[in-house]
């Protein structure tokens, strides 16, 4: 059964999610599963044609499929557009989050000075400081750490151990998961003579609504105006976000991505894992950046930008890599091979 207990016909999913129904529409299910391991009473999908042969080998009770695969199964299935997505929507369905539980837990640490509506959660051993506020639906969960004057909005779900420094702000139903740090200082700093001198981080971090932010991933406060996270990011575990950055609204950026200062990144971008970006440089909107990408410069247009070398068998490497090193030299070499050129052909002319 699903997390909820419940079952859905197929008629009371494409009631709620649109989609054409083919087949038995009261055919009822309770899970989903992938083509491979799906059973009796699961809804699987079918989103990329490379899994079709899992299609005719499905114990699936129905399938979602797109437009293309509409007569590929005699299965029962909902076609629509988009599957992946419609699975989604599905799948959230049935399996919705924990419903919360408003109350404060005997061990949380609530400041006098904070607000906390009654329909809030608070979990054990959770710290609310001076000023901050939690609205309604929240969920504040074990040993996490709101600072002073902190903001958390409508239904934004905090798991365990997250860390919110001063004055930061988190929009309605956000989600930020265990180990995130949001509003520690930006690695500001100025050289003089012979040491390093810090720059106060006096800005602070605003996240938006629908924002979804994965484990042990950190955003940093800005140097003197805020650090921006704007409506429905998506940002996966262990991203690396510096201060006075901007990430425009939808963008969605995979595990492991760097963002220097100063950055600015429009909306609707996807930007792949282990990407590099340096400061001070802007990101038009729908853009899209491949994995392990290094971007070192502003892109200006939409559009897919790629950096990666591909690998290969390491004795290869050495010996191109001992190549790459005097790409300077050898470019000097042929400028001056095609000049010769030229004047050996003005003089025979």
């Amino acid at each position: 059964m699903s997390e909820s207990g419940k079952r859905y016909s197929l008629r009371e999913l494409g009631e709620r999610f649109g989609g054409e129904i083919v087949g038995d529409p009261e055919l009822e299910v309770s899970r989903v599963a992938t083509l491979e391991n799906a059973g009796p009473g699961t809804i699987a999908f079918l989103a990329n044609e490379r899994y079709s042969k899992h299609l005719q080998r499905t114990q699936a009770a129905a399938v979602i499929v797109g437009i293309a695969a509409r007569d590929a199964t005699h299965l029962p299935r909902i076609v629509c557009a988009n599957p992946y997505a419609y699975f989604a929507r599905v799948s959230a369905l049935l399996n919705p989050p924990r419903q919360s539980e408003p109350g404060i837990h005997a061990t949380a640490q609530i400041d006098p000075r904070a607000r906390v509506d009654p329909g809030a959660e608070i979990g054990p051993y959770a710290v609310v400081s001076r000023g901050a506020q939690v609205e309604a639906g929240a969920v504040i969960g074990a040993s996490t750490y709101l600072g002073e004057a902190v903001r958390i909005g409508r239904a934004s779900r905090l798991y365990p151990s997250v860390t919110v420094y001063d004055r930061c702000v988190v929009g309605e139903r956000t989600v930020i998961h265990s180990g995130a740090v949001i509003g520690a200082d930006g690695f500001g700093l100025a050289f003089d003579e012979d040491r390093w001198v810090k720059v106060p981080q006096i800005g602070a971090v605003r996240i938006g609504d629908d924002v979804e932010i994965g484990a042990n991933t950190t955003i940093d406060r800005g140097a003197i105006d805020d650090t921006i996270i704007e409506d429905g990011v998506k940002l996966d575990n262990q991203i690396q976000i510096a201060h006075n950055v901007r990430i425009g609204a939808h963008t969605a950026i995979a595990a492991c991505t760097g963002i220097a200062g100063s950055v600015r990144i429009g909306r609707y971008c996807r930007i792949g894992g282990a990407v590099g970006i340096a400061g001070h440089v802007e990101i038009a909107d729908n853009v899209e950046i491949s994995g392990q990408t290094s971007i070192t410069r502003s892109i200006d247009e939409a559009g897919t930008y790629s950096g990666v070398y591909p690998f290969e068998p390491n004795r290869t490497w050495r010996r191109n890599a001992a190549q790459v090193r005097h790409l300077a030299e050898m470019a000097k070499r042929i400028g001056e091979l095609e000049a010769a050129i030229e004047r050996l052909g003005r003089s025979r002319s």
